[in-house]
């Protein structure tokens, strides 16, 4: 019998999130290098290769590669003659482990669980709890699996039940477009099949943690049915032309994981679940020796990407941008802004409404006149840091609110991640407004442009407080233009047509 003690679960957990949250999983890197020199799109292979570029720098610098360091996920197949060292439950042990991961001094990681989900949703101030999945199993070791899982890839988590003779392919390939690109493509794209509902949806987030695989099978092809499936939704899925940030290109996935379970023969469950381009995972035994570690991974790995130079880009001195100079910019232009931004995420609107509603002044400081807007929930800083990684959150959940901001502020733009939804477009077209997109999964790298950075409104907030920020040379690309012609409609379109012409 293995005797595993609870210290040795607290350490391995906290050390394997800490690990994580700045080293990509070496698979992942070599799939997205490869997807970068393949790409043919120069907005989709500039996005990869500032994913590329931000990897690296976080795990040279040791700093999570995306501000959303996650919600944590964790699965342990427990042997039956093993013995938890412990009287407390397993889940309380794990979430110490959470607690410690996310509050290491030098690598502090942001906070994002809410409780309770309905209600008053109060930050827990670290991560916990964290979500447990346990499976006894035969031997005398404890596998851990730890994953954090970020909002804007779970958010776009899709389940239906299929009739026994519908074809999962088809429903793959017509979901996958209302995702829209708020999962931060190029990723991996799980599907559970079988069993039930629950147990579709836990395959499905199995099936995320599983290694990247399909250049292998590509290359010996297919040979059972599910490798069959995997195949051809690989290749179909990256034929609509979505591409990288949903910018339209080659790669929209690079691999299709499935994992199925027996089911009613009137049934066909059907779950899938995307991983972003912060993939994060890492999968470790214990035995009782003590707790584990996890080797760097070998730092040549990581390519050295290109990127667009700046003479090719538009420079923007946001602090006296004028109404005709934003008139003359068109979808897919890429931009470096310097200047002064206020930043505010889903909380930070809802107050701004609500003060609207009421009739009342916003906090002194929050002046959205001729300004931008940048939704994003910052990393808090360590060492010598203006400000953590900080990179853009899902633009659409702000879609709702926008109609009311541009109307009553004279706001000029918007900054965020993904497309926009029509509500936000028709704003947008309204008001002579332009949203512009930053890369998700770029955060650290964003940081970088951040000279300042103070809370001029809602500090009780933490990471969704209001700050402003002054930026050099930020690189953006405009996503939807003054007209309310939107690039993530444009570019999937250009590529699709493409690809068909190309017979890819």
């Amino acid at each position: 019998m293995a005797i595993i003690k609870e210290d040795d679960i607290i350490q391995s957990v906290a050390d394997a999130l800490q690990y994580i949250s700045y080293y990509h999983p070496a698979d992942f890197i070599q799939a997205m290098a490869t997807a970068y020199e393949d790409e043919a799109s120069e907005a989709a292979k500039d996005a990869i290769g500032q994913i590329l570029v931000n990897s690296k720098m976080c795990a040279f610098d040791r700093r999570p590669i995306c501000q959303d360091t996650g919600i944590v996920v964790v699965f342990v197949k427990l042997g039956m003659s093993v013995q938890i060292q412990s009287h407390r439950s397993l889940q309380d042990i794990i979430d110490d482990g959470v607690r410690q991961g996310y509050q290491y001094p030098d690598n502090v990681l942001r906070s994002s669980v809410v409780a309770p989900p309905i209600g008053l949703r109060k930050n827990t101030q670290d991560n916990t709890p964290a979500v447990l999945h346990v499976e006894l199993v035969p031997g005398e070791e404890m596998d851990i699996t730890v994953a954090a899982k970020g909002g804007g890839s779970e958010n776009k988590s899709k389940f239906t039940v299929l009739n026994p003779s519908d074809s999962l392919l088809e429903w793959v390939l017509k979901t996958v477009p209302t995702m829209g690109a708020g999962w931060c493509p190029p990723g991996v794209l799980g599907i559970g099949v079988g069993g039930t509902a629950e147990k579709a949806m836990l395959l499905a987030k199995s099936s995320l943690m599983e290694p990247i695989d399909m250049p292998t099978l590509v290359r010996k092809g297919a040979s059972n049915d599910i490798e069959a499936l995997r195949l051809d939704i690989y290749q179909q899925v990256n034929a609509l032309g979505i591409g990288a940030q949903g910018l339209g290109g080659l790669t929209t996935v690079l691999d299709v994981k499935i994992l199925d379970y027996p089911t009613h023969a009137a049934s066909l469950p059907v779950a899938m679940i995307p991983n972003c381009a912060a993939t994060r995972h890492a999968h470790f035994t214990l035995d009782g020796s003590g707790a584990v570690q996890l080797p760097p991974p070998d730092l040549s790995l990581w390519p050295e990407p290109t990127l667009v130079s700046s003479d090719r880009l538009i420079k923007v001195n946001l602090d006296t941008l004028s109404q005709a100079e934003m008139a003359s910019w068109k979808p897919g232009d890429r931009l470096l802004l310097t200047g002064h931004i206020l930043t505010g995420r889903d909380a930070a609107h809802k107050r701004l409404i609500d003060l609207l509603n009421e009739g009342k002044p916003f906090p002194g400081g929050v002046d959205l006149k001729g300004r931008f807007i940048y939704y994003v929930g910052p990393v808090d800083p360590v060492r010598d840091e203006v400000v953590g990684p900080a990179g853009p959150t899902t633009a659409t959940r702000m879609d709702k609110f926008t109609e009311q901001i541009l109307a009553a502020t004279g706001l000029m733009g918007m900054i965020g991640k993904a497309e926009r939804g029509p509500t936000a477009i028709a704003a947008i077209k309204k008001h002579k407004a332009t949203y512009l997109m930053a890369v998700g999964g770029a955060a650290y790298l964003v940081a970088k442009a951040i000279k300042s950075s103070r809370v001029v409104a809602f500090e009780d907030l933490g990471m969704e407080a209001i700050r402003e920020f002054e930026v050099v040379d930020m690189p953006v690309t405009v996503a939807v233009d003054s007209l309310g012609e939107s690039v993530h409609e444009i570019g999937p379109k250009i590529w699709q047509e493409k690809m068909i012409k190309l017979n890819l």
